[in-house]
C-alpha cells in the first residue's frame, strides 16, 4: 500500500510538471496575426557581358528574361552553386591552360560548370561522364580512351583537351559561339539542320527544344555570378575553397596486377589513388605494348587541411571570396 501511494504521488508531480511546462512554451508561443517570410531579392542581370572576346548585349527582351531564369535559378540552387565555386579554385588552374593551348578561349570553362557543377564523378543517365559530360561514342571520336579498365572521361586534362577540340570545331563550323555552346548541348546534327530550316545565323534565333534554348544562357549565368559571388549572395572565406592537388606522378609502361598493393608501395591507398585519377576504373590496370598512363600519387602533406590555409590572394580568382 505504501508503495502504491508513493508511486501515485509521483505520477502526480510528474503531471503537475508537465502540464506547467506546456503551459508555460504555450505562452511563449502564442499565434500572433503577423506573418514573417525571408527577404528574396531578384539578383541583378547586366545589360552587356563580355564572354569570349565578344561583347553580347540583353536588351532584347527575350535575351534579358532568359538569362534573368538563369540567374535566379543559380543564386538560389545555394548548395550546388556554393560547391561549384569551392571546386572552381582546383580545377580552372587546371583547364584554363588546356583550353588557351587548344585555341579555345578560357570562358568555355564555364560550360563545364553547367555540364557537371565541376563533380567529377559526374554521370548522367545518358551515359555522359566526368566533368565535360562525354557519351562513350563522342569521347571516343575524340580520342578519349574508354572501356572497363580506363575511362578518360575522367582525366581532367585529356577530356579537357578533347572538349577544346569539339569546341574549336563547332566554332569553324558556325562561326559564332553561341551556336558552337547550343551543339555541345544538342549536337551539331540538330544545330546545323534548325539554322537552316529556321533561316538564322546564331542559336540565339532558333526557337529549340527547352534544354537547349536554355544552354547558353545558363553558362553565361555560370560567368556572371562566379565572377562576383558576393554580389549574388555567397559569403565563402578564403580558407573553405578547395585548395588544387599536389602530387608526384608516376609514369606506368607496365600491366598492374593489383592496383591497391601497387597504391600502398607508393605510399598512398586504393581510396585516393582513384580520388586523384578517377580515370581508373578497376583494380587492375592492364598496360599494351608501347602505352604508357601518368599516375598521380597524392603528396602527404596534401593529405592535411591544417596545413592548406589559403589567403584571399591565394585564390585563383581573388574576388570569389569575402
Amino acid at each position: 500500500m505504501k508503495q502504491n501511494i508513493i508511486h501515485i504521488s509521483l505520477t502526480v508531480a510528474a503531471l503537475t510538471a508537465t502540464m506547467a511546462m506546456c503551459a508555460s512554451t504555450a505562452g511563449s508561443t502564442a499565434p500572433n496575426n503577423t506573418t514573417e517570410f525571408s527577404t528574396v531579392v531578384s539578383p541583378p542581370v547586366p545589360k552587356t557581358l563580355k564572354f569570349a572576346g565578344e561583347n553580347f548585349s540583353f536588351d532584347r527582351t527575350d535575351m534579358y528574361e532568359r538569362l534573368d531564369r538563369e540567374l535566379s535559378q543559380l543564386a538560389y540552387t545555394h548548395s550546388s552553386t556554393m560547391l561549384m565555386l569551392k571546386r572552381a579554385n582546383r580545377l580552372f588552374p587546371v583547364m584554363t591552360p588546356i583550353l588557351k593551348q587548344n585555341g579555345v578561349p578560357e570562358d568555355m570553362v564555364y560550360l563545364a560548370c553547367i555540364e557537371s557543377t565541376l563533380n567529377q564523378r559526374a554521370y548522367s543517365p545518358a551515359k555522359a561522364a566526368g566533368i565535360w559530360q562525354f557519351i562513350p561514342s563522342t569521347a571516343k571520336q575524340y580520342g578519349l580512351e574508354v572501356n572497363d579498365y580506363v575511362d578518360e572521361r575522367y582525366n581532367i586534362e585529356k577530356a579537357t583537351a578533347a572538349a577544346a577540340r569539339y569546341l574549336r570545331s563547332a566554332y569553324r563550323k558556325y562561326g559564332n559561339w553561341e551556336s558552337a555552346m547550343a551543339s555541345y548541348n544538342g549536337g551539331q546534327g540538330r544545330i546545323s539542320t534548325e539554322l537552316e530550316a529556321q533561316l538564322a545565323d546564331s542559336a540565339f534565333d532558333l526557337y529549340l527544344v527547352e534544354e537547349t534554348t536554355r544552354y547558353v544562357y545558363r553558362i553565361f549565368a555560370a560567368k556572371i555570378l562566379m565572377e562576383n559571388p558576393a554580389k549574388y549572395g555567397f559569403k565563402i572565406k578564403p580558407d573553405q575553397f578547395y585548395t588544387p592537388l599536389a602530387y608526384t606522378t608516376e609514369t606506368v609502361t607496365s600491366t598492374i596486377d593489383n592496383l591497391p598493393q601497387w597504391a600502398k608501395e607508393h605510399g598512398t591507398d586504393y581510396a585516393m589513388l582513384r580520388e586523384f585519377n578517377p580515370w581508373i576504373r578497376a583494380k587492375s590496370l592492364p598496360v599494351a605494348a608501347g602505352k604508357s598512363y601518368q599516375i598521380k600519387i597524392p603528396k602527404k602533406q596534401w593529405m592535411s587541411k591544417s596545413s592548406q590555409k589559403l589567403t584571399k590572394h591565394q585564390l585563383y580568382n581573388p574576388d570569389w571570396s569575402i
